[in-house]
Formats: C-alpha cells, structure tokens, sequence
C-alpha cells in the first residue's frame, strides 16, 4: 500500500501529536499522518511520567527549555480550561534541609527572575502552613505549577488531529526513508509512505528513528528509568500538593520528590538508574542488542567513570525500600516505611554525547530541508508540548520557502 501524505509524523507522544495537530490546523486542506509502532498513541514517556505542569525553574536563562515551558505553560492551561481536562495548579514548595542548600535554592530563585516565573521566600513557620508535614529550614514557593494527566492531554490532541482531517496509524513502524528533492519516501510496516516534509518525535528512539532516515546524529539516547514508590491511601495527607529538595545542580534530575497526583495519590520519586532498555521499565526488562549498543558507547563510561558516587546512591534506592524511603525521610520525616508501596516507572530519553555530557536543551537536527528530527526532548517536554509545536511548524514553514 502506498500513501502520498503532505506531512508525515513519526511518533505519537506528547510531542508529536501536538506537532501534527499544530501543522494541521495551520494548514486545514493539507494531509498530516501520524505513525507509531505502539498500538495506541502515548505509550512511553508521555504515559509514564509525574504529572507535573512544570514553571521553569531550573533551565537556563535563554535556553528552549526555559522559554518553551514558560511559553507552553501558559498555552497548555488554556487548553486544559478550554477542553475542560481535569488539572489542578496547587504551587510547589522547593524545601532546603539545611543551610548549606539555602545559597543553591537563592541560585534557583534567581533563575526564577530571569525566567519570569513568580517565587515566593517562605521560612520554615510559613511553608509548614501550606505543608505541615514537610521539613527544612526555608523554602521556595513556586505558585504556577500543577499537575494534569498527560495520557488524558495527549488522547485529545490526538481527536483534535482527527477532527481537523488528520490521520494516526498506530501499530505502524518506521523501517527507512530515503530524502529526495521533492518528498521523502518512508518506509513503514504498513507499507510505503511519500511526503513533502517528515517530523520525527522518536523519545527513547530519537536517535535510530533519525539514522532511519539517512541523518547522522552526534549524540546518542540514553534511557534512564525513574522508579515510583506511593503514599498509602491512609497517609496522603502528609503531602498536599508538590515538595521537591533542592536538586544537585550537576544533574537534569531533580531528587526524589513527592507529587500529589490528578488522581488524589501521592507518588515518590523518581529516582535515576540505566535502563537495561530503550523501553525497559524494571530491572528485568533486558534487551541485549540496547546492552551491546550502550556498551560500545564511549558516552556512558565516561558518564559513570565521573559520578560513579552518584550512581551507587541511585541504583541503592532502586533496590532498597529503606533507602527510597530514607531520601523521602529527609524532606518529609513523617514518612515510615509502611508507609509506601511501589508504584510504577518511566523511562526518560536522554541525549548523551561521546564525551559523556548530557545535552540539556531541546534538541533539533534539520540536515534535510523535507526532514526535522526532533532528537531530544525530555522534561519539561510535556508542559511545553504546544510551544514546542509551534517552534517545529515555524522551521517547516522556514524550509518550504528554501
């Protein structure tokens, strides 16, 4: 079967389809197809994560990251309001435990000011009457944040996509595609595709969906799975909203953290540790051809020869309940080991380079005019969904007039 599309969308996250809902509407009588291996759209990072509705408190002045989640932040809210999806904007309180984080969370606030989003300076008497429970010696409010179902989000853009005259193909994999002067010829388990423009949004795939099609890529994905633990249903009144701790600035992770979900329960975590997968979301999903390919990666040795401390401390909370809990303990010191019970686990696509430093930004390749690879989009990648959208359909637009 062959079909001759305008558009074609690689990868049904979050990203893509606000991607392929964004080029549809600005262009209503041009075709836009979306293709995915899964069987339904959201199937990875987008249906795995927090939750959260991030701010942009930690991202670079300047960065994508910092004006995307700004600009997304705000255009995600009016969505949300205007398709009446459920979310709430609770703040979240940043707590440092002593002294020594004050001076990394007065860093943090001065980010907040360059990136125009609002904080508030709270002592200890004063963050403890929004959550009584926490702990620590002052705080950072962050009032703008929230939470939301991402699969929810995604599952309607999806039907504004479908509205608007567009198409998902789930169950359909990208196998090749050949860029030519006209259009690009793609290849799929579906049969054979031709479209003027190609946007691919792969997530733990980025990198071999681009290389698929003839791109090369400098940096490698690299999957680290995020673990959940959850406050019984008896002890989620000792978390009201978001505590997160002061993060290790070395790192785009943010410590485990205590997130009072759409849904009303209180997930804690993540924490950070390879995952043996692309797609591996325990320790006993283990695919080898990812194994032997994370091992020839010069990225990931240097990665671990520099903060091989760090991962220690990681991979202990992974197999320790004790451990998890007492990370938990630090910021919220009511918290008992009964308390908690496992809960689910993600998989964050993370752009490496050969030397072992993480790309922090969102991450474009455009080597061809008619091919835009979307290579690394991690959090706050979901807030920023709609801003990113546009960011994309701008540079399409760019290249057509080449």
């Amino acid at each position: 079967m062959k079909t001759e599309t305008d558009i074609l969308v690689v990868g049904a996250g979050i990203v893509g389809l606000a991607t392929a809902r964004a080029l549809q509407l600005r262009k209503p009588g041009a075709r836009v197809v979306v293709i995915d291996k899964e069987q339904d759209v959201a199937q990875h990072q987008t249906g795995h994560n927090s939750g959260v509705i991030h701010a942009g408190v930690y991202y670079k002045p300047g960065s994508y990251k910092a004006k995307l989640c700004f600009d997304g932040r705000v255009r995600l809210v009016e969505y949300l309001k205007d398709k009446g999806i459920p979310h709430r904007i609770d703040g979240k309180l940043v707590v440092a435990t002593d002294t020594d984080e004050v001076e990394k969370m007065r860093e943090i606030q001065r980010r907040c000011e360059a990136n125009d989003v609002p904080t508030e300076w709270l002592t200890r008497e004063q963050f403890r009457e929004i959550e009584p429970y926490a702990e620590g010696v002052a705080a950072l409010q962050v009032k703008v944040t929230g939470v939301v179902d991402y699969k929810a989000v995604a599952a309607s853009y999806a039907d504004d996509i479908r509205a608007a005259g567009g198409e998902i193909r789930t169950g359909t994999t990208l196998i090749s595609g050949r860029p030519g002067l006209r259009d690009v010829t793609v290849e799929t388990s579906g049969g054979t595709i031709v479209a003027k423009q190609v946007v691919t949004c792969g997530g733990l795939n980025a990198d071999q969906v681009a290389r698929a099609l003839g791109a090369n890529p400098t940096t490698r994905i690299v999957g680290f799975r995020g673990e959940y633990y959850e406050l019984t249903p008896e002890k989620s009144y000792l978390c009201n909203a978001l505590i997160y701790p002061v993060p290790d600035p070395r790192f785009p992770f943010l410590g485990v953290h205590a997130t009072k979900g759409i849904d009303g329960h209180v997930h804690l975590g993540p924490n950070a540790v390879i995952a043996l997968a692309r797609e591996g979301y325990s320790w006993t999903e283990i695919n080898p051809k990812d194994m032997v390919q994370l091992a020839a990666f010069p990225g990931i040795w240097r990665l671990a020869q520099k903060y091989w401390k760090y991962s220690i401390g990681e991979v202990q909370r992974s197999f320790s309940k004790e451990a998890f809990v007492k990370a938990t303990q630090k910021m919220m010191p009511e918290v008992q080991l009964e308390d908690v019970v496992r809960a689910g686990a993600g998989v964050r696509a993370q752009a490496m380079r050969a030397d072992g430093t993480l790309v922090e930004d969102f991450d474009f390749l455009h080597e061809h005019p008619r091919v835009l690879h979307v290579l690394n989009a991690p959090s706050p990648a979901a807030t920023a969904s709609l801003a990113i959208a546009e960011v994309i359909a701008d540079k399409l637009a760019e290249a057509e007039q080449v």
